[in-house]
């Protein structure tokens, strides 16, 4: 199932040549996945008050096709895959029907040490529904 995200690009998004700055891509990204999250229930406040945090910890992306100023775009994001301390997110994104750019994030949860930690079962079936409860 996938989240998706709208986005209007504005003149701050784009570099000299009016296309989308590649950096702004990962803003756009990270808001889409702090909105899926939210939508699965998941109070990362709350989290952090616990003593636990999501940190990106590796992203790979691929840039397609430029996005220009005042474009519509979405971001579609999925849950890839869940591990014992770690998930991975895909996430696109999308002008219409045209392929701008693709990610995979690598999401870990880290304790109040920096110390990657397991997923508690309740964060865990709450990250599990992402799979199931997103609809396009």
């Amino acid at each position: 199932m996938i989240h998706v995200w709208p986005i209007r690009v504005y003149y701050e998004d784009t570099d000299l040549a009016g296309i989308v700055y590649y950096a702004n891509y990962l803003r756009f990204i990270e808001r889409a996945r702090s909105e899926m999250v939210r939508a699965a229930g998941i109070d990362q406040t709350a989290m952090k008050v616990a003593g636990l945090v999501f940190a990106v910890r590796r992203v790979e992306a691929d840039y397609l096709s430029p996005a220009r100023y005042d474009d519509q775009i979405e971001v579609r994001t999925r849950l890839a895959a869940l591990k014992g301390a770690s998930f991975d997110m895909a996430q696109d994104v999308w002008r219409g029907e045209t392929l701008l750019f693709r990610a995979r994030v690598a999401i870990v949860v880290l304790s109040e040490q920096g110390r990657a930690t397991r997923l508690p079962a309740e964060l865990r079936a709450r990250v599990a529904s992402l799979a199931a409860d997103m609809a396009p």
